[in-house]
């Protein structure tokens, strides 16, 4: 029983209908044109520092979307270093944040490029590292099937299952070959960047090539298409979306891996990318808010005010979790709690902060005013 895309007698020939699409891709043409408008009247530094959250985010959720948690923190240091925003070297800790955080950096700074085979291995190997050298920057290898399951240990429940290791190179020579043939420039060229895009990330989790790191990678692919398809790297989040409801992503790929009919697939991805949309002009006005708020209070803020401050913004629109306390407050300034807590009252005098949560009980918690 040929259940799978990979084993049917189509593949990898994808077709959908455009019936229904039509304002959408409009929509979206539109979209990119006006965040490209509003991030260029923007001073040079407020860009950078738009597109370093954005980056920031994708490469958080990215990985989250993976069950794995990495440091905000040392992915924000990784990005700046890999910019060569450091003044001195940052000490990161976590080394997935570290390779995350570079991935996101080539893969704008490469969007033109051709894909190889080099470049996805080189891909594998910054988020990896050395933790594996038998499965990193190789395709898998292994003669186990490689499944997407869940369930507990003996009612595990297939949800798809990849084609054999053994094909995996010719798969791989194929989906590299159609993916740069169907570039702008390309001999069979696919105009559409949304379709192309979600056509590309959907062709590379079917094949499912490394023992790890497809999904990062497969998002990555995406953002590249989209990139590619528009000139300039992609002002979006595509991670941030599909981690805020991944069932319905699992869902959508699920559907789109049973046949190679993928207009299901389709809506599915170009809606995710309008929401992503939506949310990077979230981000835009946030970072313009972040300017203002520093332009009212720069002369009013002692060094370990700005520090604790930043450190809350660097969360991103959602903020600070829990907000900011006394308790927090000392650890990262590494101040006596009397002191946090007089710093604290300095800011909600001035109008800084705002207080929510039961004013005077150990629930009182603060977030910066924008």
């Amino acid at each position: 029983m040929r259940q799978y895309n990979w084993q049917q007698n189509d593949w990898p020939h994808f077709t959908y209908s455009l019936s229904g699409l039509e304002d959408k891709l409009f929509t979206f043409a539109e979209k990119v044109g006006r965040i490209s408008g509003i991030l260029e009247s923007l001073p040079e530094d407020i860009q950078q520092e738009t597109l370093i959250n954005l980056m920031l985010e994708e490469a958080v959720k990215t990985s989250e979307i993976e069950g794995e948690f990495v440091s905000r923190q040392d992915v924000l240091s990784s990005i700046r270093k890999n910019l060569g925003l450091h003044i001195s070297p940052a000490v990161i800790k976590d080394p997935k944040a570290e390779g995350v955080g570079e991935l996101m950096i080539d893969v704008r700074k490469s969007f033109k490029q051709p894909l190889t085979r080099q470049m996805l291995f080189r891909w594998h190997r910054v988020l990896f590292g050395d933790s594996d050298k038998n499965m990193v920057g190789k395709w898998r290898t292994h003669e186990e099937p490689m499944q997407v399951i869940s369930g507990a240990m003996g009612k595990e429940r297939v949800h798809f299952e990849a084609p054999p290791s053994s094909q995996v190179p010719l798969e791989m020579d194929q989906f590299i070959d159609w993916f740069n043939k169907t570039d702008p420039d390309g001999k069979r060229q696919l105009q559409n960047g949304p379709i192309r895009s979600g056509l590309a990330h959907l062709y590379f989790e079917s094949i499912h090539p490394f023992e790890d790191g497809n999904g990062r990678i497969g998002r990555a692919i995406a953002e590249k298409a989209l990139s590619q398809s528009i000139g300039r790297p992609a002002l979006l989040s595509l991670s941030e979306t599909i981690e805020s409801n991944k069932k319905a992503y699992y869902n959508a790929l699920k559907a789109g891996q049973r046949s190679n009919e993928v207009t299901e697939w389709i809506h599915y991805f170009i809606d995710t990318l309008l929401q992503s949309q939506e949310k990077a002009e979230r981000q835009i006005e946030f970072t313009l808010r972040k300017v203002k708020f520093f332009d009212r209070f720069k002369d009013q803020l002692s060094e370990r005010q700005k520090k604790v401050i930043n450190r809350m913004l660097d969360e991103g629109p959602d903020g600070f979790e829990g907000g900011m306390n006394a308790r927090k407050y000392v650890g990262i300034t590494r101040v006596s709690k009397a002191t946090a807590t007089r710093d604290i009252q300095q800011l909600v005098e001035m109008e800084a902060f705002v207080r929510y949560g039961k004013a005077g009980g150990r629930s009182t918690s603060y977030r910066v005013n924008l």
